[in-house]
């Protein structure tokens, strides 16, 4: 390849290591795709469509399940192609958007749920009050900008670093990029933690304040407070351990990389591809109440109307 090729294009090499097994795991990336956006976008449909469920917590969790989306269909037909490449490529610029997108979910809009199960819970009588359509919006909006803003500014940094190595190991793009660079930028390298710090380990902080907050308040109210409450934060914690869990992996990627095994990395990569993008409307779908409510009716109304036409 020549040299503005090289300049252009990044190998994927954690491919290499999937061997002759790549077809089966596109069947099951494949099938996992499908179902994720399937299983998202009703559950999205079932919030718009009720309106028992316009209520700030549900909004939150469709806010969630649709920037699943967004990332699913950004990042699964690409990874899904390479699957039939015999040397699977990425521009550096679709890698780079690939990054942005892959950071673009932070901590910060499970912060603005924990919030409100917070107001919920210790503060039911002022929850109306604070928890007003214009206080979603401000939340919904700083989930989406901030994040989105500073991990651009990182992409915009990345996109002017020279590349003296063109083997990214992973099969898709995440911080690993920066191991792609002929210097490691002091700058960005800083601007990075800042990153860090604004969009995972404040909002991390805050969350942990919250949840202690409601575990204090339910310990010491009755037991209907306490089911209430287990009902309506457990899925929220599920989902928060295994975004936090996705995290660690992250930046122990970052990190250890040249210590860490092939093996480990490529199990844990593909636990990132398979089990999470199911995991957020699988948790909403079947713990939320309301909502299973809802998927249980529209899943018999389905099943009555086509027995009517047989």
């Amino acid at each position: 390849m020549d040299d503005e090729f090289n300049v252009t294009y990044i190998t994927l090499a954690g491919y290499a290591e999937m061997g002759k097994s790549r077809y089966f795991y596109f069947v099951i990336m494949f099938t996992v795709y499908i179902l994720a956006i399937l299983f998202s976008v009703t559950i999205v449909y079932l919030i718009c469509m009720h309106r028992n469920l316009h209520e700030p917590m549900y909004i939150f969790i469709a806010a969630l399940l649709m920037n699943s989306i967004v990332y699913n269909t950004a990042m699964y037909p690409n990874l899904l192609v390479n699957f039939f490449t015999e040397k699977p490529i990425i521009s550096y610029s679709a890698c780079l958007f690939q990054l942005f997108l892959y950071y673009f979910l932070s901590f910060l809009l499970l912060s603005a749920m924990a919030y409100d199960r917070y107001v919920s819970i210790c503060k039911p009588f002022q929850y109306s009050t604070i928890m007003t359509k214009m206080t979603i919006s401000i939340f919904l909006v700083l989930a989406w900008l901030v994040p989105a803003c500073q991990v651009a500014g990182s992409a915009v940094l990345s996109a002017k670093n020279k590349l003296c190595n063109f083997t990214l190991n992973g099969i898709f793009c995440n911080n690993s990029v920066q191991k792609l660079h002929c210097v490691v930028s002091r700058g960005l390298s800083v601007y990075g933690v800042i990153i860090l710090l604004n969009i995972v380990f404040f909002p991390m902080l805050f969350i942990v304040f919250t949840y202690t907050r409601i575990l204090i308040i339910t310990y010491r109210s009755s037991r209907e407070v306490r089911t209430k409450a287990a009902q309506t934060c457990l899925p929220h914690l599920l989902v928060l351990i295994s975004f936090s869990l996705l995290c660690t992996y992250d930046i122990m990627i970052l990190r250890l990389e040249s210590e860490f095994p092939k093996i480990a990395r490529f199990i844990m990569t593909l636990q990132l591809v398979l089990y999470h993008p199911l995991f957020n409307p699988i948790i909403y779908g079947l713990k939320m109440k309301e909502i299973f409510k809802h998927l249980k009716r529209l899943f018999n109304f389905r099943t009555a109307k086509g027995r009517c036409y047989a």
